[in-house]
């Protein structure tokens, strides 16, 4: 009875240890955003929000220092209980891993902190604040994004590491959409977004950019997860690991394709790279019952519901005329990210299951 007495305290002290480095990060973060504003206020009344403002410097300061707290915090974690896998990995895999979750974290971080201005400047109309309350007011943006980054890129598995695409990804389209200097994009085709040449056009293609090059970093969790359900006899076949990972770096490099080829720029590549992740897509929906048999058939009967839904949008756009071409290519949209949030959720929940039964 000694050895997983001593087994839990272990953990807890991890525990216990982790959540005081994200507090000394996050005050860390606090000061030095808190020293920026009082530099960049000292004597001044500036805005909440609108020009140059607590809420534009706060971003800034944001996503600096949680780029910063974002490499540090996964390289400590390597040694973490159920992150030592990261010890494997190649360097560069490292550094590409480590950089994708650090950019996703940061700009969630930024364009949180940005509608949390905007939101207070809309509730407090006319207000200004004095220099010293500006630094606060940086400083715990700085802080608390910092604490929250720090323990994010710690515990980061697939799932989690899913969640957070899928809500970057949101949180970015849908700001390019709400920004966007041309109010009347939806008349012609989504990937309008990227060529207006304003700000709402490249977040929408630095997003794109970054969400490509994340789904290509889930081949590294993705691989390590489905080689531990065949190991333990959960999937048949030993290659399925590198089909699936495969894959999903064609899907990732052709998304980060239709960001850095906007239709304005280069249009052939922009088209090439945008039926280039249709069709890797179509091939994991098609796949997934041969390649990841073994996998509940409740997975595959919602597998089956997204191809489904896909067809059915083809139809609607291409034979009914019912879809406009900006709706068909949002829908398609969220049926590629829709699928790839449950795919993980499912992938998640299996290893976990299966690993619990190994232990039993």
């Amino acid at each position: 009875m000694a050895e997983p007495v001593l087994q839990v305290r272990s953990e807890s002290r991890t525990t216990v240890g982790l959540e005081s480095e994200a507090v000394v990060v996050g005050g860390i973060a606090a000061v030095l955003g808190g020293a920026a504003g009082a530099i960049a206020f000292a004597g001044s009344a500036p805005p909440i929000w609108g020009g140059w403002s607590i809420g534009l410097l706060a971003a800034i300061v944001v996503v600096v220092l949680g780029v910063t707290a974002s490499y540090v915090g996964y390289w400590r974690a390597r040694h973490l209980t159920g992150q030592e896998w990261r010890l494997t990995l190649p360097p560069w895999k490292f550094i590409l891993d480590a950089t994708n979750v650090a950019a996703v974290h940061a700009l969630i971080a930024g364009i949180g902190t940005i509608a949390g201005f905007v939101l207070l400047s809309l509730s407090f109309r006319g207000v200004t604040l004095d220099g010293w309350v500006a630094a606060v007011s940086v400083s715990a943006a700085a802080g608390l994004s910092a604490y929250w980054i720090y323990l994010s890129v710690s515990k980061i598995d697939t799932g989690k590491l899913s969640m957070l695409l899928v809500l970057f990804i949101s949180i970015t389209v849908l700001t390019s959409m709400a920004t966007a200097s041309d109010p009347l994009w939806w008349e012609y085709h989504f990937s309008l977004l990227g060529t207006l040449g304003d700000k709402s056009a490249s977040l929408f293609n630095i997003s794109l950019i970054i969400a490509g090059l994340l789904v290509t970093t889930f081949s590294l969790y993705l691989q390590r997860d489905i080689r531990a359900l065949f190991d333990t006899g959960v999937l048949r076949y030993r290659w399925s690991a590198r089909t699936i990972s495969t894959l999903f770096i064609v899907m990732g490099l052709m998304l980060a394709g239709v960001g850095a080829f906007p239709l304005n720029v280069n249009a052939t590549m922009h088209n090439i790279c945008a039926a280039g992740m249709s069709v890797a897509f179509g091939l994991l929906l098609l796949a997934s019952p041969l390649v990841l048999r073994g996998m509940p058939w409740t997975f595959f009967a919602v597998t089956g519901g997204f191809f489904a839904a896909m067809v059915g949008s083809v139809i609607l756009f291409a034979v009914t005329g019912y879809f406009n071409l900006t709706f068909f290519e949002l829908v398609v949209f969220i049926i590629i990210f829709g699928w790839i949030a449950t795919f993980i959720r499912f992938l998640s929940a299996t290893v976990a299951q299966a690993q619990s039964e190994t232990a039993d």
